[in-house]
């Protein structure tokens, strides 16, 4: 197959796992963890930062377009959600992970990329979300009843997620081999 096929087929593939990682829901009491963010970051790691980036922005894009992708739906209008902030930061996560995690795949490293990847998920996600309950909805939340809402109860899940990445990475990196993108 031609290398720019490929790496969109693999680049569309991994904007339909993030998808189905926004449905893919564990109740953490009145919040739910998705695996949204694990697909980004093994679309990074295995894509790269370029093709990374590119799927999950072909995921929001989607979702924009009005298919319902997204955990609440998709359209235009979904720009107005709290937590779209997020949706945008899986766009920069990718790339970061891409960037910080090598080609080699070991744990460590990819581990490192992925909590960096999740720091910029939730550098665009929180101020965002902030903006929009504040000046959107006129809820008048402290900028730390965000943190705790948007990430404080999130963490547990999301470490689960860091190492479900690094410790599928180096396998996965074996196996695509040489039909990585670069």
């Amino acid at each position: 197959m031609h290398t720019q096929t490929r790496n969109l087929v693999l680049a569309a593939l991994f904007a339909a796992l993030t998808a189905i990682g926004a449905f893919l829901r564990f109740p953490l009491g009145a919040m739910a963890v998705t695996l949204q963010f694990l697909f980004t970051a093994l679309a990074g790691v295995l894509l790269g930062p370029r093709w990374g980036a590119f799927s999950q922005l072909a995921y929001v894009v989607i979702g924009l377009v009005g298919l319902p992708v997204f955990t609440m739906g998709g359209g235009p209008g979904y720009v107005l959600q709290p937590s779209f902030g997020f949706l945008l930061g899986l766009i920069p996560a990718a790339w970061v992970v891409g960037v910080l995690a090598g080609r080699e795949g070991r744990f460590r490293r990819v581990f490192s990329a992925c909590a960096a990847g999740l720091g910029v998920l939730y550098l665009v996600g929180l101020p965002y979300m902030y903006l929009i309950m504040n000046l959107y909805l006129g809820k008048a939340l402290p900028f730390s009843a965000v943190v705790w809402t948007g990430m404080a109860v999130y963490l547990p899940g999301d470490l689960i997620k860091l190492l479900a990445v690094a410790v599928s990475a180096p396998p996965l990196v074996r196996s695509l081999g040489r039909y990585r993108p670069r």
